[in-house]
């Protein structure tokens, strides 16, 4: 680990002399590639600084404890060497967190797709309370909100919504929801309060940047056809054929836009998506050929997978794949999700150290 420490201060040093340099100063590409390049192994370099720090101090206390004659003095020397001794190996365990290879995605936006799953009206009230809960979310976090595609039902509920959510590090904090949530409640409908089990999917993409993808596509592997929008009325109805709807042939994925007034900008966000689809397509395509990745995930975010239930009568959501419950439930679905993202990136933390050190 420690040779690895090293290399990293020595690419620090190196980046920081080189953007003082004349020529990466006249060149913008060069400048916030090192920039990027530097922020992201500044925070290691800090602190195995701190590391250092302490193991010097620790060092000179032991070496002049020996000759010390003062009780007094010695004592608190003794004192602070044991504070020293119990810090070093959690700072060691933030290295060993810090070293881990980065998701290549956890910088990107996302694009998050719900759809209700079992349980009729029921779930698609769930499905409206998990949109809620995660635009609420990104509120706190100030990062955009744009939906690409929102379809209602009748009772308030929603049947799917798919939108994205843009902001420093949005893919690095929602990717764990990928798969099936669960909702045990008693339906406004039931006269006898009877608990009732429903389900809602969530998918969530990491957004890629058009230019890294569009020249994978040839354009005669898209159908595209365009629409009138639908809805309840208002500004979604449009008299224009303005919708549109994208489908990949060779792969047989459909995705559409209604919810701007213009056809370009409905072709454009469609298109987004179907590229975000894709490349995850291909991501779990290369997770599937690579067993210890999959040990690797908190979860393989397959829809298949049930991850979470959130329970109303005991006011508990639960996380099954890591054991853990947080008993905030109303706090949870305004979007208070910071405690179990936390616990979910810890845990997988802890997985990816356990396999390295296996």
């Amino acid at each position: 680990m420690f040779g690895k420490l090293d290399e990293v201060v020595k690419r620090h040093e190196e980046l920081t002399a080189l953007l003082g340099t004349i020529e990466v100063a006249s060149d913008t590409k060069k400048m916030i590639e090192y920039n990027k390049a530097l922020n992201e192994i500044t925070p290691i370099v800090e602190k195995y600084n701190e590391y250092k720090s302490y193991k010097e101090d620790l060092d000179f206390i032991k070496e002049n404890i020996k000759s010390e004659k003062d009780h007094e003095m010695k004592a608190m020397m003794q004192e602070e060497m044991a504070e020293i001794e119990e810090k070093l190996p959690d700072l060691e365990n933030e290295l060993r967190i810090l070293l881990l290879p980065k998701d290549p995605n956890d910088n990107r936006n996302v694009i998050i797709e719900i759809r209700g799953g079992a349980g009729g009206d029921e779930a698609a009230l769930f499905a409206g309370d998990l949109y809620r809960m995660y635009t609420r979310y990104a509120e706190r976090k100030r990062w955009k909100i744009d939906v690409i595609e929102f379809q209602e039902i009748g009772v308030g509920g929603v049947k799917e919504v798919v939108f994205s959510i843009s902001g420093q590090g949005a893919y690095s904090k929602l990717k764990y929801e990928s798969g099936v949530h669960r909702v045990q409640r008693v339906p406004e409908t039931e006269a006898a309060g009877r608990v009732h089990t429903s389900t809602a999917t969530v998918a969530v993409l990491p957004e890629v940047d058009e230019v890294e993808q569009i020249q994978s596509i040839n354009p005669s592997e898209l159908k595209i056809d365009t629409y009138r929008s639908g809805g309840a009325g208002g500004q979604h109805v449009n008299m224009t054929d303005s919708a549109v709807r994208i489908t990949h042939l060779p792969t047989g994925i459909v995705v559409q836009c209604q919810d701007e007034r213009s056809q370009l900008k409905n072709r454009e966000k469609a298109m987004k998506h179907l590229l975000s689809k894709l490349y995850e397509m291909e991501c779990e395509k290369q997770r599937s050929q690579v067993e210890s990745e999959r040990k690797l995930q908190v979860g393989s975010g397959a829809r298949s997978e049930k991850i979470r239930t959130y329970n109303f009568p005991q006011g508990r959501i639960t996380d099954h794949r890591i054991k853990y419950t947080v008993y905030q439930l109303e706090a949870f679905l305004d979007g208070d999700l910071e405690e179990m993202i936390d616990a979910l990136t810890t845990f997988d933390q802890a997985e990816k150290l356990k396999n390295i050190a296996g």
